[in-house]
């Protein structure tokens, strides 16, 4: 009698870590989250400081408008000059060149980190078209790994940087999971032992702490207050579809055109001759967008979400062309910064344009699925994207839609050039 084959064998479940191998982690992990919220918080307050200074009393006291043309030229050359003399004399010259830096970013040695701190405040404060993400988190990997390095030698170094990292994203956005979904994206594509939730466990708990000590002392919010989305129909799931695709295209526009802009400013060769040369284009940029194009663009993007229909469809189109290629050059010519915030301007001018359009688009369907696109198309980040385009509108039905709409969106930007550059300034795919 013939014997039935063997039935398939299961794949063996990781074991579960004991309670006692991840207990040592809680400390590091907890004061690395709140050192780096604090670091977060710092360096924004310090930034929205000095804005305040000269945007406001400064004009003010020479008479000029706070918003003219003259004075936005001034301040973004000026912004230029003096990150450029960071960069130029500065020890460590505040990093490496931005454009090959992504959210991962390497840990810096600890001579670098002051120089890159005043040229993201200066470059915050004066106007480029950049947000704090990608600095503030390069600064908190730098102190972790050395901080962590002499405090507890035996751990393993690759530790401080993911714990910093998760740390920054939940200081970012005022929440863990967004530094949870981040990091076991990353997790994906590393050999681990053990369970994902082991692995996650002390990077969460970073994540954790970085989040509340933001909630606790600067109460941040990404919510617009749009008009929450009801029963999702045909009409939502076909407008979704067509954004969120519409403004990933848009977004790879810039992408592509992202190492020829860089090339171009890296034959100026010194910095003092590349940042205020960017200025005076972004001065340019303000000057035809208006001063809501400047700037990192969160304040920006809830001028616009209180007043939906206070533009027409043309306005919003050009704000987020502007917006686009400020945020294209800022990022080329040297400026410290990152493009999740800006983005989010870009894709929220779109979305509202497609309403403007077309009315029946309902505005935070319209907003969250091109905000979901940009930021595809943008930072290649899947679950970074889901996370921002889903937190600006609070309305659980929306998630759907974007479940649905990351889908060819994705298939738009999978495998393509991504905006960050190597050494040699090719792009990375």
């Amino acid at each position: 009698m013939a014997q039935e084959p063997d039935a398939p064998q299961a794949p063996p479940t990781a074991p579960t870590a004991p309670a006692r191998a991840l207990l040592p982690f809680i400390l590091p992990a907890a004061v690395v989250g709140v050192g780096a919220s604090l670091v977060f918080i710092g360096v924004s307050t310090a930034a929205e400081q000095l804005q305040h200074v000269l945007w406001g009393p400064l004009p003010d006291a020479l008479g000029v408008g706070r918003y003219s043309v003259p004075w936005m030229f001034v301040m973004l050359i000026a912004t230029g000059v003096a990150v450029g003399l960071v960069v130029w004399k500065v020890p460590g010259h505040a990093g490496p060149d931005p454009a090959t830096l992504g959210l991962n970013a390497p840990a810096l040695p600890p001579v670098v980190l002051p120089g890159l701190v005043l040229a993201a405040a200066l470059m915050l404060a004066g106007g480029p078209s950049l947000g704090p993400e990608n600095p503030v988190i390069a600064v908190n990997v730098g102190l972790a790994a050395w901080l962590g390095a002499r405090v507890m030698p035996r751990t393993p170094g690759t530790l401080w940087p993911m714990l910093a990292e998760a740390a920054t994203i939940g200081a970012l956005f005022g929440t863990p999971v967004a530094a949870a979904l981040v990091i076991s994206e990353a997790l994906a594509g590393r050999p681990m032992q053990g369970r994902l939730w082991d692995n996650l466990f002390a990077p969460l708990t970073a994540g954790a702490c970085g989040a509340i000590t933001t909630t606790l002392v600067a109460h941040p919010t990404f919510d617009l207050g749009l008009a929450p989305v009801g029963h999702p129909d045909a009409e939502d799931v076909l407008a979704a579809l067509v954004i969120a695709s519409a403004a990933a295209v848009l977004g790879m526009c810039a992408v592509y055109v992202f190492p020829y802009v860089h090339a171009a400013f890296r034959r100026l060769r010194h910095p003092m001759v590349m940042l205020p040369a960017g200025g005076v284009v972004l001065g340019a940029l303000g000057a035809l967008g208006g001063h809501l194009t400047l700037f990192k663009g969160l304040s920006e993007v809830g001028e616009l979400a209180r007043h939906p229909d206070g533009w027409s469809a043309g306005q919003f189109a050009a704000m987020a062309v502007v917006k686009l290629t400020a945020l294209l050059v800022a990022a080329s010519c040297g400026f410290r910064g990152g493009r999740i915030f800006p983005a989010v301007f870009v894709g929220s001018a779109l979305g509202l344009c497609a309403h403007a359009l077309v009315p029946a688009v309902q505005p935070a369907v319209g907003v969250s699925t091109a905000v979901l696109g940009m930021l595809l198309a943008i930072t290649r980040q899947g679950w970074v994207s889901l996370f921002t385009a889903a937190a600006l509108v609070a309305s659980p039905a929306v998630l759907a839609l974007l479940c649905i709409a990351s889908l060819p969106a994705w298939l738009l930007v999978t495998g393509r050039a991504q905006m960050q550059l190597r050494e040699d300034g090719t792009p990375v795919h």
